[in-house]
């Protein structure tokens, strides 16, 4: 692939530890752009804990299953669904399956506590 701008090599992507179980690949929001993509993946077992941020955060699962907490709603979401979580909305993860759960993710506006680890780890 040749370097571009406009397209994404994940073999260059930063990736991020979260939590033991949980990993969040940095695909775009890096450079001033307006939103953040990510993947996250939960390995079976694997919570984030219930926390809220001041982004718009959508999503789509890849694979796998979670029963997910998006304020007084929890639902189980599998291959294909998808979620809204508004701002300062407190919402959770946890990865029920005996697969990993990954999920596609779009944040507005980026990440800056993401932004900032990155930094913290070159």
């Amino acid at each position: 692939m040749v370097d571009s701008r406009y397209f994404v090599d994940r073999t260059k992507t930063p990736s991020l530890d979260q939590l033991p179980g949980v990993k969040t690949e940095i695909l775009s929001g890096l450079s001033g752009e307006r939103t953040m993509m990510v993947i996250t993946t939960l390995e079976p077992g694997s919570t984030v804990p219930i926390h809220s941020h001041p982004h718009e955060q959508v999503g789509i699962v890849l694979s796998g299953s979670a029963e997910m907490m998006i304020g007084d709603d929890v639902q189980l979401v599998t291959k294909g669904d998808s979620y809204v979580v508004p701002p300062e909305i407190e919402h959770n993860a946890t990865c029920t399956g005996s697969t990993t759960f990954e999920v596609f993710e779009v944040f507005c506006p980026p990440r800056e506590d993401f932004l900032s680890k990155i930094k913290q780890s070159d």
